[in-house]
């Protein structure tokens, strides 16, 4: 492996923006440690450390990093469109583009979900799926995912918004926030029904639209951007119904993230703005070839780290409990004493999973469509993809064999159901092409 990211770091091309490369990394690299962080387990299940101690709550503010995730995302996928766009307009641009993006993302992440799956049929078979914190692992290990079918929603709708974005710029952006402040304002001022879940596309895409003027060189003025963004979202947690934490809390009525609000888009702007402003001194140090190899080897493997991170972190606290350890209460200060003992387990356990399930993230040639309705196939995947990782990241894998269902937006769906809608959709997708191959930039 080291040889194959020498040799990439090398043949970087002068007009690649290594800066997105590393915010990339950064973003994820964050949210694995934000999560191995938070997680309060003690004999009474699992919790969230930001419960225990409220007064950590604003850490959110600059730990909360998905918003720059997915600013990466909509400046990537505008470069991977036009790309294809450059090599011929039609339905197989759009299946190509969809396949291209799905591809290096489905791969590892259905393998995360048939090998959970099958440990998970095996527990529960044996009789051995209903201890506390057993459930709470099968309900927590998938709750992840979220991320990954918000991400496939992106990919779906660039195409209309790319357009759209062409037309009006930083208007484009606007008629996105606009429509999750009245969203905001139909759910909070009216108590209409369900509206709220209209924001996790409004939210996401302003915040995914900014990847594409930044990809146009169009946020000349990142300080007002963070500016405007930091005082909108104190504002709104000072004067309206929003938590201060910009992550979701166990038991609160209003959450920030599932769905996302008004307040979680403000906070995505003054962190675009925030690391824009940094962009100039991190380009300096991405110059130099080691740190660039750095970000290069970690790129390659960041989607694989994500996915298993949280089964690192469970199975250090089950090593933990299988040796007859006594699992302090969180944040005592035993608790926070285990803190860099369990980080260094998890990081090592996640070293050694990666090693195993790297391989289904490496990239491979990717097959052009070519018959006409290979767009629409795709589009149906990518919907029944996005619909299974959705309803798997609520439904988690426990209670399989009971037909456990949970609520997506207003219809139930179980995990079974989930994870073949998820298969269905790789098929359909997998099925939109031909041999000719094609490359995909960003």
């Amino acid at each position: 492996m080291g040889n194959n990211v020498r040799a990439m770091a090398a043949a970087t091309p002068a007009t690649r923006d290594r800066y997105v490369d590393l915010l990339r990394v950064a973003s994820l690299g964050t949210v694995v440690l934000g999560h191995w962080l938070m997680a309060a387990v003690s004999g009474d299940g699992i919790g969230n450390l930001l419960a225990v101690v409220p007064g950590l709550q604003v850490l959110t503010w600059g730990l909360q990093v998905m918003p720059v995730f997915f600013f990466v995302g909509g400046f990537s996928h505008a470069l991977s469109y036009r790309s294809l766009e450059r090599k011929g307009g039609g339905a197989p641009v759009y299946a190509a583009f969809l396949r291209g993006r799905l591809r290096r993302l489905l791969r590892p992440t259905l393998v995360f979900v048939l090998v959970w799956t099958a440990g998970a049929l095996a527990l529960q078979a044996a009789g051995r799926g209903d201890g506390r914190l057993t459930a709470a692992a099968l309900r927590m290990v998938t709750q992840p995912l979220w991320f990954i079918g918000i991400y496939l929603a992106m990919v779906a709708f660039t195409p209309p918004l790319l357009r759209l974005h062409r037309r009006l710029g930083w208007a484009a952006f606007a008629l996105l926030a606009g429509a999750a402040a009245a969203v905001d304002a139909l759910r909070f001022g009216l108590g209409v029904p369900y509206v709220e879940f209209l924001d996790f596309a409004f939210v996401w895409l302003a915040v995914h639209q900014l990847g594409f003027l930044r990809a146009d060189g169009r946020i000349r003025r990142p300080a007002l951007l963070a500016a405007a963004g930091l005082t909108g979202a104190v504002a709104l947690v000072a004067y309206g119904p929003y938590p201060l934490s910009m992550v979701g809390m166990p038991g609160e009525k209003v959450s920030n993230m599932a769905p996302p609000t008004l307040a979680l888009l403000c906070h995505g702007m003054w962190l675009v703005g925030a690391v824009q402003l940094l962009a100039g001194p991190a380009r300096r140090l991405l110059a130099r070839p080691r740190v660039w190899r750095g970000v290069v080897a970690a790129n390659g493997i960041a989607m694989t780290a994500f996915l298993w991170h949280l089964t690192a972190m469970l199975a250090v606290y089950a090593a933990q409990l299988a040796l007859g350890l006594r699992l302090p209460e969180p944040a005592s200060a035993a608790w926070w004493a285990q803190v860099p003992v369990r980080l260094l387990l998890a990081a090592v356990l996640t070293a050694l999973l990666v090693a195993l399930f790297r391989r289904f993230e490496a990239p491979s040639p990717l097959p052009a469509p070519a018959a006409p309705g290979s767009g629409p196939r795709a589009a149906a995947g990518t919907t029944l993809c996005l619909l299974g990782v959705l309803g798997l990241s609520m439904t988690g894998l426990g209670g399989l064999f009971d037909g456990h269902t949970a609520t997506l937006v207003a219809l139930p769906v179980t995990a079974p159901a989930a994870i073949a809608m998820a298969l269905g959709g790789w098929w359909l997708v997998e099925r939109s092409g031909s041999a000719r191959s094609v490359r995909l930039r960003g």
